[in-house]
Order: C-alpha cells, then structure tokens, then sequence
C-alpha cells in the first residue's frame, strides 16, 4: 500500500532522547522540566515518550489536549499553561495546575473546586518585560494577598515568560528578579513556594552560563524536546537531535516553464502584489501542499530545492532542473511554527516510524 501524502514522520525515540538529554542537564541544578505538548496537540504518545525522557510535568496551553492525553491513560501531572474563565470547570477537573494572572479567573477556579471537593493548585506568572501574561511586579503582593483568601485555591510557585512576544531574552538579571519576588512573597505572607518556573526553550543559553540558578527550579520546554533547538537564536543543542519531524508531501506536476508570469500583475490570492526573479527557463515542480496546511516560511526542503512560493493548496518549487517524477515524495524540515501548523492541519497524515534512536 503507498504511503499516504502529505505526512508528518514522527521520530519517538528521537523526542525521548532528547527530552532524557535535556532532564539530565538542567537535573544537575536542580531544575525539573515541564514537556510543552501544544505543538503536538497533546499527542498521548509523544506525551509519553517526554515522560519516559524524564519529564515530570505535560504542560499544555489548551484544556481539550489535556484532556485527550488523560482519556488515553497517560499518567503524569498535567499543567495549563493558558487559563480561560469560561474554561473554569474544566480546568479543575481536568488539570493539577494551572498558570493564572487574573483573580476574578481564580475565584472561579476557587468556586468549580469547592463543587468538585479539590484543591486546585496555581503558579502565579509575573510580568518581567516581554508583555505578554503576567502581574506586575509592583502589583504581586497585593494580588497574592486576595489569591490567599480564596478558599479552595493552594499557590504553588511563581513563573515568568519571556522570548515569545516582546522577545526579551532571559538573563540572569530577569531570572535574579524572579529570585527575589519569590524570597520576598515567602517571607511576607510565611507559604512554601515550590515551582518556580523561570521560563522556557529560550533559557539554555542563561542556563549554560550561569553560575547558579537563584530559586529557579523549572523551565517549559516545548521546542527544545522536540525539534532539538533553543529559541534565542534557534541554534541546535549538542547532543539533540533536530529531525525528529519530517514533512513529507507529494509532486503533482513537474514541467519546463518560463520564471516571469505572462500578462499584466495584480493581486495574489492572499493580496499581496507578488514580485518574481528572472531564472529564465527552468524546471518548476509543483507539491500537493499550501497555505492552508502549514506554515510555508517554517519549511526547508531536505535536498537542494528552493520555495518560490505557493498559494492556499500549491507549493511551487524550483527543482534546480532535478527532473522530480510525479508521485515523488518531497521531504521538508520544520521550525516551530511549521510543526504547529501542520500537526494542527487535518488534512496531513501523522506516522510515527521506528528507529534506533535514543
């Protein structure tokens, strides 16, 4: 039977490997890991092969991945790393802990664990600059101040988040400042704070070259497990293997065409006034993949082809006159957001495959 196209080719043992490598490196401060799964949609097996890495939490920013993971039996603490008010009861029954930055979100919280008789346990993120979730330093004590007066509610730890939306690297002066909070919050309102969540993939490089690691004692990683990178400057992490995703899609025309369109430019299909280079005549091989998808500037072709562009269903390729047959499969590699996209898209077929990884 011919594989199906297109596919993503999921390496198990290589996102084990890589998620033992990383546990045993930051284990040697003292720092446990949360495997990210939202990349994966919470996919039970690549969950799995996080645990059996040496993951002590899945973290997931969507309640639905959480609780497909749980309804395919996988035991392990689970983390909502995006809390929604209108997902309240469901967070408490699905997830052990949950990320908060909102008291009326914690109340309800509060309230569904009342009904459901648990304590729901939180970690409080604090804004440290990349102005994406947080409470202002400024503002903690007050807020963990009403969080203390909710009954049904147990406060766990303190996290940041930094490198995704403003992009502000972390460094020992953000994670020294997520230190002091913590020794701070402690001393004033006398509770235990066990998880202190410094951040995320983009902590290696601060990792490597600290001399210590304050009260931080937890990172999120998501991409680092899976694709092998840190996402300061997406360098690979020696040891890690960066392959464990392969897209592969299918060439369903390949011809000797001019390089510039003939006749008068307009708008693309998605608006844009479209610019082309003259490569004169050339082979161009057209792949059975689009826009809708993945993400097209998150592909890099595995052999030497280029991406001229592509539209909502048609990548187009200049084939560097390879002659590619029709019924070809063509293999990309992915960066984050092509894996979100096309782990996300229905219409890509997923495949683990077996290898001695790991």
């Amino acid at each position: 039977m011919q594989a199906l196209m297109p596919r993503i080719e999921i390496s198990l043992s290589q996102i084990r490997h890589n998620a033992r490598v990383l546990s045993e490196l930051y284990g040697h401060k003292g720092i446990s890991l949360m495997g990210v799964s939202k990349a994966v949609l919470g996919d039970p097996l690549i969950a799995l092969a996080m645990i059996q890495g040496g993951v002590k939490f899945i973290a997931d920013s969507r309640i639905e991945n959480i609780h497909r993971m749980k309804s395919a039996a996988v035991s392990t603490r689970f983390v909502l790393l995006r809390t929604a008010l209108s997902q309240a009861e469901s967070v408490v029954i699905n997830a052990d802990i949950s990320l908060n930055t909102e008291i009326e979100t914690i109340a309800k919280l509060s309230h569904y664990a009342n009904i459901h008789h648990k304590i729901h346990q939180i970690i409080v993120m604090v804004e440290l600059g990349d102005l994406r979730e947080g409470v202002l330093p400024g503002d903690l004590a007050q807020f963990i101040k009403k969080i203390l007066a909710l009954p049904h509610i147990k406060i766990i730890g303190l996290g940041c988040n930094l490198a995704c939306y403003g992009g502000v690297k972390p460094d020992d002066r953000k994670m020294n400042q997520l230190s002091e909070l913590t020794k701070a919050i402690e001393q004033e309102f006398h509770i235990d704070l066990k998880i202190i969540s410094g951040g995320n993939s983009a902590n290696y490089e601060w990792y490597k070259s600290a001399q210590g690691v304050g009260r931080i004692d937890n990172l999120r990683l998501g991409e680092s497990i899976l694709l092998g990178r840190e996402t300061t400057d997406r360098k690979a992490i020696p040891g890690l293997y960066t392959g464990a995703f392969k897209l592969i899609a299918e060439v369903i025309e390949s011809k000797v065409k001019p390089s510039l369109p003939d006749g008068e430019i307009c708008q693309d299909s998605f608006g844009n006034m479209p610019i082309f280079q003259d490569r004169g005549v050339h082979r161009r091989v057209i792949i059975a993949l689009g826009k809708q998808d993945t993400l097209i500037s998150g592909l890099t072709p595995d052999r030497d082809l280029e991406i001229l562009g592509s539209s909502s269903d048609h990548l187009i390729l200049d084939s560097k006159n390879y002659d590619l047959k029709i019924g070809t499969g063509v293999a990309f590699n992915l960066d984050y957001g092509g894996l979100l996209a096309a782990m996300t898209s229905p219409f890509i077929t997923k495949q683990f495959i077996l290898d001695n990884s790991g």
